[in-house]
Formats: C-alpha cells, sequence, structure tokens
C-alpha cells in the first residue's frame, strides 16, 4: 500500500492542489490528511491562496481515497461540506504487520503517546515541523506542514511504502528519507 501524508492545508488552494497532485503523480492507493484542512485558525497567518471554497472540491474529488482525522482547527461545519469522514480524534491502520496510528497531535502526541506495541507507527501533524525519529521503540513521524512550515523547514508531504518513509518538498523534490525497521 502506498499513502500520502500531508496536514495542516489550513485552506490553502494552491498547497492543496499540490497535494492532489503528489497524490496522482507518485500513484498512490490512500491520502491521510492529519487534520486542519479548510481553516487557518487564529495564531497562524493566511496561507498562500487561502480559499478554503475551493479546497472543498479539490478534497471532495478523492474522497474515497481519503483517510482523515481531526485538527484542532477543524469542525462540524467542516464535516457539513467533506464527503468523507474528518472528525476522528485519530483513527488506526494495520500496514505491514504493524498498527500506524494517525492522528493530528493536539491530544495524542510525543509527550501524550496512546498505547502501541514495538516497532508501530505513531504519525501526527499539528506542530508543522517535519520529524522523523524513533523512541521507545515506537516510531515517531510528521510531514511538517503543507502550507505553514516552521522553523524554517520546507513546506512538505511525505510518502509510507513499503517501510520507507519519504520526505517531499512542494516541488516533488526529495527532502529525506526514512526507513523504518524492526528492533
Amino acid at each position: 500500500m502506498k499513502y500520502i501524508i500531508a496536514n495542516d492545508i489550513h485552506g490553502s488552494h494552491y498547497y492543496a492542489n499540490i497535494i492532489v497532485e503528489a497524490f496522482h503523480q507518485h500513484e498512490a492507493d490512500k491520502l491521510l490528511l492529519l487534520g486542519d484542512l479548510l481553516y487557518h485558525g487564529p495564531r497562524n497567518d493566511l496561507p498562500r491562496d487561502y480559499n478554503p471554497k475551493l479546497v472543498i472540491p479539490l478534497l471532495n474529488s478523492l474522497k474515497h481515497k481519503i483517510i482523515a482525522v481531526r485538527g484542532n482547527c477543524d469542525s462540524e461545519v467542516d464535516q457539513m461540506v467533506l464527503e468523507f469522514p474528518c472528525l476522528a480524534d485519530y483513527t488506526i491502520l494495520m500496514d505491514e504487520g504493524r498498527q500506524i496510528f494517525l492522528t493530528h497531535g493536539h491530544i495524542y502526541h510525543p509527550n501524550n503517546m496512546p498505547l502501541l506495541n514495538k516497532n508501530d507507527i505513531f504519525m501526527y501533524g499539528h506542530i508543522h515541523i517535519p520529524i522523523s525519529n524513533k523512541e521507545n521503540d515506537i516510531h515517531i513521524l510528521n510531514a511538517g506542514s503543507i502550507s505553514i512550515p516552521k522553523e524554517n523547514s520546507a513546506h512538505s508531504y511525505a510518502v509510507l511504502e513499503n517501510n520507507t518513509y519519504t520526505l517531499y518538498d512542494e516541488n516533488h523534490q526529495t527532502i529525506y528519507v526514512y526507513l523504518i525497521k524492526n528492533n
């Protein structure tokens, strides 16, 4: 299974287009959206081409391919216009014999981890900074933010396939590769 991972689009039509383009370019099976899809929130500047009304049909065009979780800027109003479930605080996938715990990061995060097993994957967004490391035998992955990166990180998204997690910039250029190895 090949996954595109994106989070913190924050209503940017420009960057939502990049994610849809990445989905098709990488011939992914699923698009994992880790929250903060339509709105920028009061702590963030407006992202480039902020237009949630144009982001809605872009995301809905992939509704059968999307697995999404709720971010702290997402609400019930978003579910009224998005044609895929987007209000769960987390979801769990099984892939390559391990659990992938998907969440936004405002409830569950590296300092408040869910119960996971050795070599499982904890994937989150929220902080707008890419992360890929292993702590306490759990792989911790964050694709950064496609629209509002922080701490001088790139506009980014990720691809997960065959135990390889690759972070890409907005131009679809590889930033780095993280190999998910068992202990």
